[in-house]
């Protein structure tokens, strides 16, 4: 019943925990101190409670119940796991064999040195970290912590990947950005693409003071140019720098197309490139003199036509425009004409060129009357250009080597000549 209930609790918490020496005896309202037997049979009573109170499992063993008679805390402030339960209890659950001694116990000391050597980041740290599993949307990384920390689906990359495993491989090791404080189960978010971000801006200032070409895909297209991915990084194509007069059509996009750097601002995030100066670098690198080209007349001037050989300009000269006199070119070669004409000098470093189609006249005047036959048999007639000049060039150094073995000669016939002069004449014989 619930009196029997109360009466047992009031029992464990009041005569179980008393004890002669711990708790003096009381004193009764008429100022007579309870007889020592009194005392004693009752803590006899305590004493046959405890014995009868049934044993519990631990991991020690069996554990009993012992009634509390020693002092409560032997060194205070420092309460062992005994004291503690006499002075909550009064009764002390010992395992069979006694509990560990307690030297070998733990101390706060001894916790907060091992607490210390757990590794800690701040925000903005750079860590290495292993791959620990993937989400549907992250991925689990170890970077020595008491928890794992988690990197975004959308921090895994410079371009947001479609999984995780397209970017990540299991227990790989991979370099991360901490952009958060731990949260309340102690757990931080990473970031790959900030890393790779501050890499990718290393590697295109490399390439710009390098003046090198690389290859990009085009990302987008609108009315003042394009977007081009390089590097994993956005860039602007101005439309005056895809090819002279043309914007970068729609079906550029997902193309790939190369480019060189016009602007690398880190500071500004700001990244424009150039297909036209690219392309005109690879053509000066494969120009020669002599070499056949199509091209279109971009501009006219009273000197000459300026043509677009594939996005580099080259000058026409209205000298060398026709064998005959030319008094107005545009009269000869429209705007936006398709044109041949032959390469008669170039300036790489300053990417200037100059063309002609004088040259690849077969008659004198054929630009003036046959303009269509000019440029169906410009190949033809460059190389019978070339090998005209190539046949000159031999006759003028076969003439210079005639010239060469003409002054060696003479040189070599002065000093023998000089020699027989100096020699004495041979004396006449004697008449006998």
């Amino acid at each position: 019943s619930a009196s029997r209930i109360a009466a047992l609790m009031w029992l464990t918490t009041h005569v179980l925990a008393w004890s002669p020496a711990a708790h003096p005896p009381p004193v009764c309202s008429t100022g007579v101190l309870p007889e020592p037997a009194a005392a004693a049979a009752v803590a006899a009573a305590g004493a046959e409670r405890c014995a009868r109170l049934p044993a519990v499992g631990s991991r020690g063993g069996v554990a009993r119940a012992v009634m509390t008679t020693d002092p409560p805390i032997a060194v205070p402030g420092r309460m062992s796991k005994l004291e503690r339960m006499r002075s909550r209890y009064g009764v002390a659950y010992e395992p069979e064999g006694g509990w560990a001694p307690q030297e070998d116990a733990i101390s706060y000391a001894d916790l907060e040195a091992g607490v210390g050597d757990i590794a800690s980041f701040s925000r903005g740290d750079s860590v290495t970290g292993t791959v620990l599993g993937f989400e549907p949307n992250g991925v689990l990384i170890d970077i020595g912590v008491k928890s794992s920390a988690y990197c975004p689906i959308g921090e895994a990359a410079l371009e947001k990947p479609m999984r995780p495993e397209d970017v990540f491989d299991l227990g790989a090791s991979y370099e991360f950005l901490i952009v958060s404080r731990e949260d309340e189960n102690g757990q931080q978010l990473l970031s790959r693409r900030k890393i790779l971000t501050v890499q990718a801006w290393d590697q295109v200032s490399e390439m710009m003071a390098a003046d090198k070409a690389v290859e990009g895909t085009v990302a987008a297209v609108n009315r003042g140019g394009a977007i081009v991915t390089v590097e994993g990084l956005r860039a602007f194509l101005p439309g005056s720098h895809y090819l002279p007069g043309q914007n970068p059509p729609e079906e550029l996009v997902g193309q790939p197309l190369k480019v060189k750097f016009l602007d690398v601002d880190r500071e500004n995030n700001r990244l424009v490139v150039s297909h036209r100066k690219a392309m005109v670098d690879q053509t000066i690198n494969n120009l020669n003199v002599g070499s056949v080209l199509a091209g279109v007349v971009t501009a006219v001037k009273p000197y000459g036509a300026f043509v677009d050989l594939g996005g580099m300009s080259g000058l026409l000269h209205i000298s060398q425009i026709s064998c005959d006199h030319i008094s107005d070119v545009a009269s000869v070669l429209p705007l936006g004409a398709p044109i041949k004409c032959m390469v008669i000098s170039q300036d790489k470093s300053k990417g200037r060129v100059a063309l002609s189609t004088k040259t690849l006249e077969s008659e004198p005047g054929d630009m003036l009357k046959k303009r269509e036959k000019v440029f169906e048999e410009a190949e033809a007639t460059a190389a019978k250009y070339q090998e005209r000049l190539e046949a000159e060039r031999k006759a003028r150094e076969e003439a210079a080597q005639d010239v060469i073995f003409g002054l060696e000669s003479v040189f070599v016939d002065e000093p023998a000549n000089e020699a027989d002069a100096e020699a004495p004449s041979p004396e006449p014989a004697a008449e006998n």
